[in-house]
């Protein structure tokens, strides 16, 4: 598979996201409309769904970058870094994204924007300060591929889209309570069997923003790690990042929601060593283990020699 054909799934998975989130938004306010004979609370659905797919395309990236409190990076404090982020996307051919600062000392970074003309990466001080000069290197290669595939199109909308189902799914639970003593007696056992479904629904709901979370395949950290490895041309500068990262301590104000995002997972449930870890653990991780991103790419720099 060519970046042309990653450029086009992760466009047409994003689409697929945006359709099932408004089919879960509609489907729920149709059940509690149906319960309470309002089809004012189908409409809100159908309005909740249309807003939340504008916002996640189009503000997607700035509610990530504001999420963690990210500063556009000062260019004569971080000339270094601009300048690697500069000569990185030159090579991979796109245009040169923000470039933001988060202000914590665990290391991490990751990249956002819905195309490469409206890109971003946020790199922690931690990692600024703690990589050497070619492990940095590799990690913004990393995040500059995300951003040459379409990944961070695909990673950034699904933050705003299992946030806000969350927010939905919680504000018609309590609608349910607060209303459940309005049913009409004539209708009472129709309208249970319609309140247990809602009532499903509503739980289901964060559940399927959780799912649609892990759909983001696991294999887009190695294409990234091995398109890094190719513009900068040393796999070794990302295999040790990702050591040093993975072994520094945890990012403690990091959300769930968001952990996709950044090169590893800020909580470290990827450094665990892939033997230990069950069939039924890797289901639920968003990053493949450290020791096998860092073995395939030694393994890169071994070919090419």
């Amino acid at each position: 598979m060519n970046i042309y054909d990653i450029k086009s799934a992760n466009i047409r998975r994003t689409w697929l996201l945006f359709a099932i989130c408004c089919l879960v938004i509609i489907g729920i306010g149709w059940i509690l409309s149906y319960t309470y004979q309002d089809t004012t609370i189908l409409y809100i659905a159908v309005f909740l769904s249309v807003g939340m797919n504008v916002v996640a395309y189009w503000k997607s990236d700035a509610i990530a970058l504001a999420s963690y409190s990210a500063q556009e990076a000062d260019k004569n404090t971080y000339r270094e870094i601009y300048r690697i982020v500069e000569n990185i996307a030159i090579t991979a051919g796109i245009p040169q994204p923000r470039v933001y600062v988060i202000e914590n000392d665990s290391p991490n970074a990751f990249a956002t924007g819905r195309n490469p003309q409206h890109a971003a990466i946020a790199l922690t001080t931690g990692i600024i300060h703690r990589l050497e000069k070619s492990e940095l290197e590799g990690v913004i290669a990393h995040e500059l591929s995300h951003i040459q595939n379409y990944d961070t199109l695909i990673m950034t909308v699904v933050v705003v889209l299992v946030g806000i189902l969350s927010i939905i799914a919680n504000i018609f639970m309590r609608a349910s309570f607060f209303n459940g003593g309005r049913r009409d007696s004539s209708q009472e056992g129709g309208n249970s069997l319609m309140m247990i479904l809602g009532l499903v629904a509503i739980i289901i709901a964060p559940i399927v923003g959780t799912l649609l979370q892990l759909a983001i395949s696991r294999k887009r950290e190695f294409v990234a790690d091995a398109n890094a490895a190719l513009l900068t041309r040393y796999p070794e500068g990302l295999a040790r990042a990702l050591k040093k990262i993975s072994t520094s301590q945890p990012f403690e104000k990091s959300k769930q929601a968001t952990a996709h995002l950044f090169i590893t997972n800020p909580m470290h449930l990827d450094a665990e060593s892939s033997e230990k870890t069950s069939f039924f653990a890797r289901l639920f991780m968003t990053h493949p283990p450290i020791e096998e991103r860092i073995k395939a790419l030694l393994a890169t720099e071994n070919q090419s020699v």
